[in-house]
């Protein structure tokens, strides 16, 4: 009896186990969810910020008003990287240019700094890494401008990122020059803006078939609605579904026909090799008609009996 009690007292403090394991692997599994969520935004956060430091780590006193193209690290050799250094007042008269990004003149930063750090951005690869479009698929590149406080960044205060405020007519005009669309003919494309922190801030037309105009700094790229591209598949899919058996049938009626033609070929040819090896017969002319003729007989006839009556 007592080790009867011993075994069910056993068996309820492992089934408590059980059911308190399973609670803690629930809230854990929760918590890893909320910070790999919170993760996520960090990284790309943190990409903006290496990006900046790996280029100035990589530059000797970069000088004021040079475009520096920064070799990026192993891990991200598909990306390309580009430093400028300007005063606020020569991006105030002459606007900059950084690869496929032109920034119009008068801009300003702000927060005001003397000296602004522009950095230029092309994920490559990597754009669907750290971006993405609910219901859109990227069809270019993530193309990233953020302009950062190059004072604060030589201080002792840290990375600072400072927004550009466009005060003339002309927008920042951020172009894909080597990604062809002329497969998307048939479908709208969008241009999509995420914010400096990452966030998707809007979508505006697409200007000159491959650029995108816009008065703020971000991350850029051209999206196409995921249901009109898979619906452009399907239809591809389909045209291959009808021209591939009507190309079978047709390479299937053709080979009959040259089987048919073939076979018609050898009949005859084997009945002239016939009738050259046979005797050949003498031919005769009777009215418009040319005739076979023997030229005689080897024997003659006899009567079986030569009784005469």
């Amino acid at each position: 009896m007592r080790h009867d009690q011993e075994a069910v007292l056993a068996v309820l403090m492992g089934a408590k186990r059980n059911c308190l394991s399973i609670w803690i692997n629930m809230v854990f599994a929760i918590m890893m969810f909320k910070h790999v969520e919170a993760l996520q935004n960090y990284s790309r956060d943190s990409l903006n910020y290496f990006l900046h430091d790996y280029a100035l780590g990589t530059i000797f006193r970069p000088r004021t008003g040079k475009l520096y193209e920064v070799s990026p690290p192993a891990n991200f050799s598909d990306a390309r990287v580009s430093f400028l250094r300007l005063r606020s007042h020569s991006l105030w008269k002459n606007g900059a240019n950084l690869s496929s990004v032109e920034i119009p003149a008068m801009a300003l930063p702000l927060p005001f700094t003397r000296r602004v750090d522009l950095v230029y951005q092309n994920l490559g690869n990597w754009s669907t890494s750290y971006y993405n479009v609910p219901s859109y698929t990227f069809v270019a590149p993530v193309i990233g401008l953020l302009a950062y406080d190059s004072n604060a960044a030589a201080g002792s205060t840290g990375l600072q990122l400072v927004e550009l405020d466009i005060r003339g007519d002309s927008p920042i005009m951020v172009r894909f020059d080597n990604v062809s669309f002329h497969q998307y003919d048939d479908v709208r494309l969008q241009c999509v803006r995420f914010a400096s922190n990452g966030t998707l801030a809007e979508f505006t037309n697409v200007t000159g078939g491959s650029s995108c105009v816009t008065r703020n700094q971000g991350h850029f790229s051209i999206v196409v609605p995921r249901v009109l591209r898979e619906k452009k598949k399907k239809k591809a899919m389909k045209w291959w579904m009808v021209g591939i058996p009507a190309g079978v049938i047709l390479i299937a009626v053709l080979g009959i026909f040259l089987c048919c033609k073939m076979c018609r070929w050898r009949r005859v040819r084997k009945m002239e090799n016939i009738s050259e090896r046979s005797e050949g017969l003498n031919t005769i002319w009777i009215g418009n008609s040319r005739m076979p003729s023997a030229s005689g007989i080897r024997t003659q006839p006899n009567l079986e009996n030569s009784y005469i009556p």
